[in-house]
């Protein structure tokens, strides 16, 4: 029997997984239909793709792959060459980059008297934010579906998402799509329709 195109890889990225620190949780959504519960515990045999639009030649789509595949594995699933499985997992992720707003002006004053019996007083102050904008966020979202390969059928659907600082190693894809794809796969196949924050 002829190893798993990935088993390699997924040996490096377990040991990067392995030091990194927690995130915050982690949105994940899932569907599914009743009639598909079957299929989806019987597991069976399947090949990790790049959903329609997605570049399966990137080095970011590749290691989303391989953090999917690896979750599959796990679950029970057989990898197998594309075309040649039961099922086909279609992987899609999309990155966005934004600056949060602050609330408020930049600059506060405020004023303050006093009077007593030894005299009296008024004092200004002026309060100015130094600390620059806010940093720049990062929102990574990852989309699985897996369809029956014969049927063209959707079997199961999700999605999780989870927005770091840019600065952020999790904002990276080596150690970002691991945490994605554990927390979409957990509990698999999940409630249908229900989103739920996994920590």
């Amino acid at each position: 029997m002829k190893p798993a195109p990935f088993a390699a890889a997924l040996i490096g990225l377990t040991a990067l997984t392995g030091c990194v620190a927690p995130i915050g949780p982690v949105e994940v959504t899932r569907f599914h239909e009743p009639s598909a519960d079957n299929l989806l515990f019987e597991r069976g045999t399947i090949a990790v793709e790049a959903a329609p639009g997605a570049n399966p030649d990137s080095l970011e789509f590749r290691s989303f792959q391989m953090a999917v595949a690896r979750q599959l594995t796990a679950l029970g699933f057989r990898e197998a060459t594309t075309g040649d499985s039961a099922q086909v997992a279609l992987v899609r992720v999309e990155r966005t980059s934004f600056r949060p707003g602050r609330d408020g002006g930049p600059v506060s004053v405020g004023v303050g008297g006093s009077t007593g019996s030894y005299g009296s007083g008024v004092g200004m102050g002026i309060g100015i934010d130094l600390s620059g904008p806010p940093p720049e966020q990062v929102t990574t979202e990852l989309w699985v579906q897996i369809r029956n390969r014969a049927s063209g059928s959707a079997v199961w659907e999700g999605r999780a998402r989870f927005t770091v600082r840019s600065d952020s190693p999790l904002a990276g894809t080596q150690l970002g799509a691991p945490k994605l794809a554990e927390a979409l796969f957990r509990n698999f196949p999940g409630v249908s329709g229900q989103t739920v924050e996994v920590k």
